[in-house]
């Protein structure tokens, strides 16, 4: 429906717990839902990356997210109920910081309960690239960002400096 202003880094909002969504036969929801995926779909246009988002992120507190890895996906009221032991290492980016990268420790598989837009409670096993990403946007919801998960203070560095040491890493190797 909309493009919305994705707020950024240092916006309170992005700080607040959201509410749950308790109507699901409405209108209203079905627009935040696509004005989610219109926004995430702009930003991927203009910047060239992304994968989802989270209603805080365009000032709606509700426990609402889009997803969009092939399949898009809105998850209402996402809670994780089950976490693997393994971990991954990765550098995570955000629409709401997208010059920062911040390097965080991830669960590698994780178990989500959610609602879809007709209310029916689902069940998602998640892996990988996916886990980290649903992992990402639940942290959302609840008024975490990525900087509040890095490693150290040694491990948030702007997208263009670790695009620069990636390439002489490069070459280094070749």
């Amino acid at each position: 429906m909309a493009v919305r202003d994705i707020l950024q880094l240092g916006n309170p909002v992005l700080r607040s717990t959201c509410v749950p969504v308790r109507s699901f036969d409405n209108g209203g929801l079905q627009e935040l839902v696509e004005d989610l995926r219109d926004t995430l779909l702009d930003f991927r246009a203009r910047r060239g990356f992304g994968r989802g988002i989270a209603a805080p992120q365009i000032g709606i507190l509700q426990r609402a997210i889009f997803v969009d890895v092939g399949e898009p996906m809105a998850l209402l009221n996402p809670v994780i109920v089950g976490r693997s032991r393994k971990h991954i290492l990765l550098w995570d980016d955000c629409f709401s910081f997208p010059d920062l990268m911040v390097k965080l420790k991830r669960h590698l598989t994780i178990e989500v309960r959610y609602r879809n837009l007709q209310g029916k409670l689902q069940t998602l096993k998640a892996a990988g690239g996916l886990s980290e990403l649903l992992q990402h946007e639940i942290d959302h919801i609840n008024g975490i960002l990525a900087v509040d998960r890095a490693i150290d203070s040694k491990h948030i560095i702007y997208r263009s400096e670790l695009e620069k040491l990636e390439r002489r890493t490069e070459k280094v190797m070749l």
